[in-house]
């Protein structure tokens, strides 16, 4: 298995010998593998659609264009693989738009509380004029948005108590991603926020340094922390989505045919992720709830009520409060 330090010094070496063309690029019969990254499990909805990607690429090439993927995080965390395809140390990466709110002020307006209503809302918005406008401001950043998929209602779970109003989560430690509109978010809901990566919560939790986190029901199920938070609570605070996004050197260093097939190919994998999603996620439901899993509805007014000055601070900025006010008109 490649970890990432070995991959880091390949991928470098690579870089020195042939800048710009891509970290597995083969000259002899004009070949190039192109690397791309998840911090999910390989069979999860996201991991699924790159691979398609892939499969689809190298039959309609002939093999001169394949991917090569690495799962499960085998490359470091998101931070990481947004900054190595930045610098195109690898060509692609799945990423949550959470992670890019600093870098990339447009995907705050997708990550906001209670923006959207329901996942047909949020797919509607991605497939369209607001979803293309996220996509075009990776550019000005290194980076080609490549698709949106959507990633499902974010939720609360924790090891102490059912969570049915904001009062339930005072005091709790919460896990949260990185994103300073998740953290301002838990400590409007009385709960302390402490960022960390996926792959840290489970054993946080199991040791009591955090008591929950909040996340979808397909991670929920394939992180397995349905073993160490047995309350899930539907908050459905956020239906934040996830971004394929490619380095902007490596895309540029495609041959202009093979950067259109790529880019419709990544559009074609959306409906594919999609149906793979609405699937596992039942699957994972069904699964958490056996186990013993208690879940709950919540006062949704009352969690929308103490969301609302985080809302306000983001209405005073134009670009943010536009896309806000089209999202909500596709309601």
């Amino acid at each position: 298995m490649m970890n990432r330090r070995r991959f880091l010094g390949a991928g470098l070496g690579a870089t020195v010998v042939a800048p710009l063309a891509g970290t597995y690029a083969l000259a002899d019969e004009g070949r190039r593998v192109l690397t791309a990254s998840d911090v999910h499990v390989k069979d999860y909805p996201t991991v699924e659609a790159v691979r398609w990607i892939g499969d689809a690429m190298a039959r309609e090439t002939g093999g001169r264009l394949a991917l090569r993927q690495y799962h499960s995080g085998q490359l470091g965390r998101e931070a990481e693989a947004i900054d190595m395809a930045r610098f195109g140390v690898i060509d692609i990466t799945r990423v949550f738009s959470g992670a890019l709110n600093n870098a990339l002020p447009l995907t705050q307006a997708l990550c906001l509380p209670y923006v959207f209503d329901s996942v047909a809302h949020q797919r509607r918005v991605i497939d369209g004029e607001v979803g293309q406008a996220v996509l075009d401001s990776f550019e000005a950043r290194g980076l080609v948005g490549l698709a949106i998929y959507d990633s499902g209602a974010r939720c609360f779970y924790n090891n102490k108590h059912p969570i049915t109003k904001p009062a339930d989560l005072h005091g709790m430690k919460m896990r949260v991603a990185a994103s300073d509109i998740f953290i301002r978010l838990i400590r409007l809901l009385g709960a302390n926020p402490t960022p960390m990566s996926l792959g840290e919560t489970f054993s946080a939790m199991e040791t009591h340094m955090i008591d929950g986190a909040e996340n979808n029901m397909r991670s929920f199920h394939s992180s397995r922390h349905f073993e160490a938070a047995k309350y899930w609570s539907e908050t459905r605070h956020s239906y934040a989505p996830d971004v394929l996004v490619m380095s902007r050197a490596s895309f540029q260093s495609l041959q202009p045919a093979d950067r259109e097939r790529l880019v419709r190919l990544a559009r074609e994998s959306v409906p594919i992720m999609r149906a793979k999603w609405d699937a596992s996620e039942s699957e994972a439901r069904k699964a958490v709830l056996e186990h013993g899993i208690q879940a709950n509805e919540v006062d949704i007014p009352a969690f929308r009520k103490a969301a609302q000055p985080l809302l306000d601070a983001y209405h005073q900025q134009p670009q943010i409060e536009a896309l806000y006010r089209r999202i909500r008109d596709l309601a």
